[in-house]
This record gives structure tokens, C-alpha cells and sequence, in this order.
């Protein structure tokens, strides 16, 4: 049983230092891949290159495009490309934290029925099963428009002077969407969008646990359905859709609806997970739980000094 651990990071080189000696040590036989977005933050990969199994590759970060997406596609392509030998793959960010012994971990995914773990749910539904206030409009809002994008984000002062417009034309008319949360966007109502009765729009969480035969079917779909991919690219927040959308349209994949991931979101409402601390400790511990996010040094570092303690000695 082999884990190739694929680490998105932008920021807080310490704590990536951190995490992959924590993986390394708690999973000696495991491989990483880091795929770090130069642009956002420099990292010395001198530290990383003296441990073994370990490689670093330039990544891109972003938020609301398709960027993370690319990404994360990127890396699997450069893993199938380079032969890494992997079972799973398990695809978490440098502020994300394992809270149970890896080889635990390891050895619940040698022996599951199932062939990944990823959170979903019908995006254009009103069911209950949708959690998003709006739920088929948000769904609907997101994944039926195709978005042109202005570029940085906008100022407090921008999105306050765009909002009383942008609330006219969202709820007046179906044709036209304006989104101001990651910069400027403005979506058309697609013409012919690529879902059906046997092809849902699916979403959830970014974060998934798949095994080698999933990563294999995601790569093989996206390379030759490029009218697919180049769709989700003009989406809103494809990250939270694309994976899912493939992976349970196949009925052949077994995919179990948890990812085995904690974020704790209370009382947040700009989409940011809230730092995790010590006042956690007790929720992310639980057995279903194999990874947590968010984490900061900087704000609270006894958390991962448990966490060590509960993952890295229990080896």
C-alpha cells in the first residue's frame, strides 16, 4: 500500500517544512509531491530535497477559477507521466494537518470496498441534500453561466459600489450573471451546458481521497473531453465541481459521500474555513476524520504539537 500525498501550497514555507517531515516520518514509504505556486510565496526547496520520496513542482494557486483545477490535474498528469507508483492519492494544501497515524490510514484504504471519498451532491437541486442557502440557484448561478473575469480582486469599496447593481441584475433577468467575490466576474447563460438527466452537475468539497483507478479515469476524461474542460474553465468555482461531476457520472466508480476531511466554517461568511485550535482538537480526532485544515503557526502551533504527538510517536 503506497499513498502519493499531492500538497497545493501558496504561503508559510515553515509549515509545509513541517508537514512533509511529518508525512515522511509518520509514512516512510509514502510519496510527495508538492506543487507550489512560486508567484504567491518563494520556498527553498533545498530542505525538501534531502528527504527522500519527496518532490516539488511549480504549481498554481487561485481562487474561484479554474486554476486550482489545472493544478491538481497538472500533478496527476506529471505523477502518471513520471511512473510514481501510488494506490491513493490524497490531495490536501500546506495549512492541512493529519489527525490519525498514516499508516492507520493506510491500512483503512487497503482494506475499503470503495474507490474514493470525496463530498457531493446535486448541484442544480432543491433538495435538502444541497446545503447551500440558495441551494439550485447557487448551483444554477455557478455552473449554468460562463463567466468573463476582470482580474484582481476587488476593494471593499469596489464590491460596495457594484452590489446594489449587481442584486438588480442577478434577480430580473435569467441571461446575465455578475459575481464580485473573486474579482469582477460577468457570466452569459450557457447555450448548450454539458449536463443532462444522465449527467448531473455535481459539488462539494475540493478535498478527496481517491484510489489509483479514479485518478486514472479523472486523467483519461479530461484529456479527451477538452470541450468539457474548457467549459468548467469559464465556470464560477469550478474546484468545488469539476472532480465530483466526473467521478460519480461514472457508475462504475464506487465513491463514498465523505472525504474523511474537519474544517471548522461556524460563523464564517467569506468561504475561509476558521483556524484551527486547540478547541478542536476534540472534533478532529474522531475516527472518520484522516485529515483537518485550516492551520497557522503563527496563531496557534500547540494544536500541531498534539497532533505530532497522537500522529507521529503512534507509529
Amino acid at each position: 500500500m503506497k499513498i502519493a500525498y499531492l500538497i497545493q501550497s501558496h504561503k508559510n514555507p515553515k509549515q509545509i517544512y513541517r508537514l512533509v517531515k511529518t508525512i515522511t516520518q509518520s509514512s516512510p514509504n509514502s510519496y510527495v509531491l508538492v506543487s507550489h505556486d512560486f508567484k504567491s510565496c518563494n520556498l527553498d526547496i533545498t530542505p525538501l530535497q534531502q528527504l527522500p520520496e519527496v518532490q516539488v513542482i511549480n504549481g498554481q494557486g487561485g481562487r474561484g477559477d479554474f486554476s486550482i483545477v489545472q493544478g491538481y490535474l497538472d500533478a496527476v498528469n506529471w505523477l502518471l507521466s513520471h511512473h510514481i507508483e501510488f494506490d491513493w492519492l490524497i490531495n490536501i494544501t500546506g495549512q492541512d494537518y493529519p489527525t490519525q497515524p498514516l499508516p492507520k490510514i493506510e491500512k483503512f484504504l487497503a482494506e475499503t470496498k470503495y474507490d474514493g471519498f470525496s463530498c457531493y451532491f446535486d448541484a442544480l437541486s432543491d433538495s435538502e441534500q444541497n446545503p447551500w442557502e440558495r441551494r439550485r440557484r447557487e448551483g444554477s448561478d455557478r455552473y449554468l453561466y460562463q463567466y468573463w473575469r476582470s482580474g484582481g480582486y476587488l476593494s471593499l469599496w469596489q464590491r460596495a459600489l457594484i452590489k446594489f447593481p449587481r442584486i438588480v441584475i442577478n434577480n430580473t433577468q435569467p441571461f446575465i450573471r455578475i459575481n464580485s467575490s473573486y474579482g469582477l466576474m460577468v457570466g452569459i447563460r450557457a447555450v448548450s451546458p454539458p449536463f443532462n438527466d444522465k449527467f448531473l452537475c455535481y459539488a462539494g468539497s475540493n478535498f478527496h481521497t481517491l484510489s489509483r483507478k479514479c485518478v486514472h479515469y479523472l486523467h483519461e476524461f479530461s484529456n479527451r473531453n477538452a470541450q468539457f474542460r474548457n467549459y468548467y474553465q469559464k465556470s464560477c468555482i469550478p474546484d468545488e465541481s469539476y472532480i465530483q461531476t466526473i467521478l460519480v457520472n461514472n457508475g462504475l466508480l464506487k465513491i463514498f459521500n465523505h472525504n474523511k476531511r474537519y474544517m471548522n466554517f461556524n460563523d464564517t461568511q467569506n468561504g475561509h474555513p476558521n483556524i484551527i485550535t486547540l478547541n478542536d482538537y476534540s472534533a478532529l480526532i474522531k475516527e472518520e476524520i484522516h485529515f483537518a485544515r485550516k492551520f497557522d503557526l503563527e496563531q496557534d502551533s500547540k494544536i500541531l504539537d498534539m497532533l505530532d504527538k497522537r500522529v507521529i510517536k503512534s507509529c
